[in-house]
């Protein structure tokens, strides 16, 4: 903290939060008067002081009404502690990449315009991860080549490796200061490939399957052609069959063999025979 005039700022050069989580700013002052029943106003910027973008912003009317929050930035910020009581700090909930910032606090006492003061310093946040796997491809290039690249991201930058079949030709690269890519080129070889991200919170795996299709040799390939070939033929073969029998009918039976046809007659003609 700095004291000018009876006033004064304290907050902690840097603070450290979890991706994903909570984190807690610090800020407490004194001014130089021993009460204070004028309207408060409590500000937090980032970027730098005094023009820094306003983040959140909350104005106390008395000693008797609490201090009603005007600005607060996509609403994850909350006030935490009393500017009645001297203490203008924040939660920053669900933090993101993006809110590794420098903060500042600042207070301002209705009446005399010398009546305001700011962190000059303020504090940066460190936004913290355990790594994290977010893409594992394999692709193929304009030279029938395959390749399989891993991205993981974390803080601190998380070191990658590959694990599985030979492999060579390693190449890697990074898109920003918690993003890293790794790739292997020209994959030859069938198998499990595992790329491992670690850094000093923690580590991740992710795993991509590489197979080729091959073609057989000659003999086998016709083989594979002729017999389907000859199934459809026979098939073919019994429907002509089946459709010219349906079209002539079943044949007659030969006169040797059919039946003679005996007389007709009815009981009384029988009887008198």
């Amino acid at each position: 903290g700095v004291q000018c005039n009876g006033w004064s700022v304290h907050v902690p050069s840097d603070v450290t939060g979890e991706l994903g989580k909570m984190v807690i700013l610090p800020c407490t002052f004194t001014h130089p008067y021993k009460t204070f029943d004028r309207a408060l106003t409590a500000i937090w910027r980032i970027k730098e002081p005094y023009n820094g973008t306003v983040i959140f912003k909350c104005v106390s009317q008395s000693s008797s009404e609490l201090c009603r929050t005007a600005i607060s930035h996509k609403n994850k910020y909350k006030l935490l502690g009393n500017p009645r009581h001297k203490d203008l700090s924040i939660r920053v909930d669900n933090l993101t990449w993006s809110d590794s910032e420098r903060y500042f606090c600042r207070v301002e006492l209705a009446g005399d315009v010398q009546d305001k003061y700011e962190s000059r310093n303020g504090i940066k946040l460190h936004v913290i991860a355990a790594p994290r796997i977010i893409n594992i491809t394999v692709s193929s290039s304009r030279d029938h080549t395959f390749q399989a690249r891993c991205t993981a991201e974390g803080e601190p930058a998380p070191a990658l490796s590959w694990s599985g079949p030979p492999y060579s030709n390693l190449s890697s690269s990074s898109s920003s200061s918690h993003r890293v890519t790794r790739e292997l080129r020209s994959l030859s070889h069938d198998g499990k490939y595992t790329c491992t991200a670690v850094n000093s919170h923690g580590r991740a795996e992710g795993a991509v399957y590489f197979y080729t299709f091959r073609a057989s040799d000659s003999s086998s390939f016709m083989i594979l052609i002729c017999v389907p070939l000859g199934i459809k033929v026979v098939i073919l073969l019994v429907i002509l069959s089946f459709t010219a029998f349906s079209r002539e009918g079943p044949p007659s039976a030969p006169p040797s063999l059919a039946r003679p046809q005996q007389p007709e007659c009815t009981y009384e003609n029988c009887a008198r025979s």
